[in-house]
């Protein structure tokens, strides 16, 4: 089974282009509330959108879903209105999921479903080290059908100088033998084309092959659409992009892939990234 690729984007070309590339899934990050004080400065995917994007790209889609994150649990002050509120509009805009970023209970999580209430697919995003930490109590909540792991902000919780150190230390590994034993459709991270990234794309999407992954955010790195000169130059990034991730998913398939020869040049290249990073901090 390949891996549903999700993108950020409220464009309806964009969208078009990478619906008609293959890509599985349009994301629409309405998630602003606290992130831009955890993230700040980080070259990360940082937007505010809104329920009129989520109507905006459904339009032009017919086989690509559309998946709104919406803000962490919150109640409603004089700056925005209460989470109810925002999921309410959410599933009237016609979301097929709905993403849950950075709760840290089961209680979170149990007054996310009852705002839901069934009405759309559910995906919890676990990066907080106290999910992690009451992962059981969360997982015992009804009514879940996906998970991801967001390694970003999770590395920033752990205090990691590299978001993929989670990758190589195991952490990754115990979150997807959990979710695995409990038959959850699950994914982690980001990837960019194949060749690129400071963790090669062809080592992270093997990892996730080798994990049971089913899910994949594409990154920031992959296509920076403000930074890119015409439409048709982006339809080439996504059209060759994809196409290079796909036969990279074939040669994981093929029945002679060395997952474990992988797994040791992806950590030995962490390792190497982890060092540049803290020898420029300063760290020891």
């Amino acid at each position: 089974m390949s891996l549903k690729l999700m993108y950020v984007t409220n464009r309806q070309d964009v969208a078009l282009i990478a619906q008609n590339a293959g890509v599985d899934r349009i994301f629409i990050d309405m998630e602003y509330i606290g992130k831009d004080l955890r993230q700040g400065g980080m070259d990360t995917l940082q937007q505010k959108f809104t329920c009129d994007d989520i109507r905006n790209v459904k339009k032009v889609l017919t086989t690509t879903e559309c998946i709104a994150r919406c803000n962490p649990m919150h109640d409603e002050t004089r700056d925005y209105c209460s989470s109810e509120e925002e999921i309410e509009g959410v599933v009237e805009s016609g979301a097929d999921i709905i993403m849950l970023p950075y709760f840290k209970t089961a209680q979170e999580v149990e007054r996310f479903m009852r705002a839901v209430n069934s009405r759309t697919r559910t995906m919890l995003l676990v990066e907080t080290p106290d999910a992690v930490e009451n992962l059981d109590d969360i997982l015992s909540v009804g009514g879940i059908d996906e998970i991801h792991i967001g390694i970003n902000d999770l590395s920033l919780g752990y205090k990691k100088h590299f978001m993929f150190e989670l990758l190589a230390d195991g952490t990754v590994d115990k979150l997807c033998d959990v979710f695995r034993s409990r038959n959850m459709i699950y994914g982690f991270g980001g990837i960019t084309s194949p060749g690129q990234g400071l963790l090669p794309a062809e080592r992270v999407i093997a990892e996730h092959y080798r994990l049971g992954s089913t899910i994949a955010i594409l990154s920031r790195g992959f296509c920076k659409v403000e930074n890119t000169k015409s439409i048709e130059a982006v339809r080439e990034i996504f059209d060759n992009g994809i196409r290079a991730i796909r036969d990279c998913e074939k040669e994981c398939t093929n029945g002679t892939f060395d997952f474990a020869s992988n797994r040791a040049e992806a950590i030995k290249c962490i390792n190497e990234i982890v060092k540049i990073i803290k020898e420029k901090k300063g760290v020891k």
